[in-house]
């Protein structure tokens, strides 16, 4: 699959949920409720198996969003240059 940035996979993500998942319950249940009444156990096997199948063409998509951003730097804390001089200094004498 082609290799998306990490923001574009967000925002790529974010119009599947929003947009194709709600289109996508739609026309399941009309093709299911098209369908004659069947036993309560198999109608709920059919749902589940198409509540899972709507994700994945969609998989390389959402790899890893839930996730930090790869590409950015991690945060640098106000105390890391303190915590850093302290360590450092840890076991000089005082003059």
């Amino acid at each position: 699959m082609p290799d998306l940035s990490y923001k574009t996979r967000r925002r790529l993500s974010l119009v599947v949920l929003l947009v194709w998942l709600p289109i996508y319950i739609l026309i399941a249940m009309m093709v299911l409720s098209s369908l004659p009444r069947m036993h309560i156990i198999l109608e709920l096997i059919i749902y589940v198996f198409a509540g899972l199948l709507w994700a994945l063409p969609f998989k390389f998509i959402f790899k890893g969003v839930g996730k930090a951003d790869p590409d950015k730097a991690p945060p640098k804390f106000l105390d890391d240059d303190a915590i850093a001089y302290e360590k450092a200094n840890r076991n000089k004498m005082p003059e």
